[in-house]
């Protein structure tokens, strides 16, 4: 398979051809995109931040093909700040992209349904052939009444798979690929007998039905299931003491709530030293690999080599450091420029987008699947005091 593009190389014919060929089938994205942690998505993609004034519409280069880009630009808070860096992203995206024969109409929603319904009928408007966004789980539903009216595919940010659907596609890192990536890789290792403290809560729900499922899919058992809220107590002495039977132990929560639950299983007589701790891409987070808990414990996250090397050309370009999810819009405007250059007349089709040998992108391989969800060909780390070490690297392909 053909690497990502060397920026380095980026005005190069050769690297020109290697961003646009398509490589299994599909298109390679432009340019190799780890640093910031993947914050706990429900508690952002979720909820409605309050609504902002309205910006000016913006295009962004002069080709042919347009695309609308919907984002939070005028929200508040972390909300606003995400919005910016995504659309940082976006433009670096098409700068990169040599010669994109694409035009960005780039639209402020202010973080709420109603001004995606009205950013995303602006877009249309102006001849959008596509929608990327938006990034709130609630204002996806209402900007896809109006391009499934359109029959315009859309790929929004939310990390919510409940909002996927016919023609809308979601580019997240949806929790589900991080339970897969690790209970196949523990499984491949020889771990049969899994225990799992969860958080109750959006993100505990998403992920328990996922572990549930691949686990009795690698022919595992669960000896040892709780779920906890803002009392850990029971929890944590139920799993305590059933540990004995178990070979492995599953944690899913933020960095500061997983070392607390590591060490309160360890208050109550838990020996985790004998057991291989497991967990999804929120362990990738400073807290973690300082404690000493948690060293030698699995987790399933995008290999942090490609954030890296988009984070530099980011920082140079824009005097600082983006955030974690602005590679989710770069990737958008990179797959969009691909298929826009390759696929003539159906490159939007739902064919074309959920081809099932996928995508190359700053964060690695991902296909869409035709429910609108996504997989990721994920890395696997263990948790050491100087950050996550890769111990299996990102697939190369969707094979079977």
């Amino acid at each position: 398979m053909v690497g990502p593009i060397n920026p380095k190389n980026a005005n190069s014919g050769a690297t020109r051809r290697a961003a646009v060929g398509l490589i299994l089938g599909a298109p390679l994205l432009a340019a190799c995109g780890g640093g910031q942690s993947l914050t706990n998505p429900f508690s952002s993609n979720s909820a409605t931040p309050p609504a902002g004034p309205a910006q000016q519409p913006q295009a962004v280069g002069t080709g042919q093909v347009k695309v609308g880009l919907i984002l939070p630009l005028s929200a508040s808070g972390n909300a606003g700040i995400a919005a910016q860096s995504m659309k940082n992203a976006a433009e670096m995206a098409l700068s990169e992209f040599q010669n994109p024969n694409l035009q960005l109409l780039i639209k402020d929603d202010a973080g709420n349904a109603q001004g995606a319904q009205q950013g995303t009928q602006q877009a249309l408007d102006e001849g959008a052939e596509i929608i990327l966004g938006p990034l709130f789980a609630l204002s996806v539903p209402a900007a896809a009444q109006l391009t499934r009216t359109r029959g315009i595919s859309m790929i929004a940010f939310s990390t919510d798979s409940s909002v996927a659907g016919r023609g809308v596609y979601l580019l997240s890192f949806l929790p589900e690929s991080d339970v897969t990536r690790i209970v196949d890789y523990a499984a491949s290792t020889g771990k049969r007998s899994f225990a799992a403290l969860l958080p109750e809560n959006a993100y505990g729900n998403v992920v328990e039905a996922a572990f549930k499922q691949e686990v009795s899919r690698k022919g595992g058992r669960i000896v040892a299931f709780e779920k906890y809220g803002s009392d850990r107590t029971t929890a944590v002495r139920n799993v305590a003491q059933a540990l004995g039977s178990a070979d492995a132990l599953f944690l899913a929560d933020d960095g500061d709530n997983v070392v607390a639950i590591a060490d309160a299983l360890t208050a109550a007589g838990a020996n985790l030293k004998r057991l291989q701790l497991l967990g999804t891409g929120l362990w990738d987070s400073p807290r973690v690999f300082a404690s000493a808990t948690m060293q030698g414990g699995l987790y399933a996250a995008p290999d942090p080599s490609g954030f890296r090397a988009f984070s530099g050309r980011y920082s140079a370009k824009f005097g600082q450091q983006p955030v974690r999810t602005a590679t989710l819009a770069y990737d958008a405007v990179a797959l969009v420029a691909a298929l826009a250059r390759t696929q003539g007349g159906q490159r939007f089709a739902a064919d074309v987008l959920t081809n099932p040998s996928g995508f190359a992108g700053v964060d690695g391989l991902f296909r869409f699947r035709s429910d609108g969800t996504n997989q990721r060909g994920l890395a696997v780390m263990r948790v050491a005091s100087g950050g996550g070490q890769a111990v299996a690297g990102s697939p190369k392909s969707f094979g079977a």
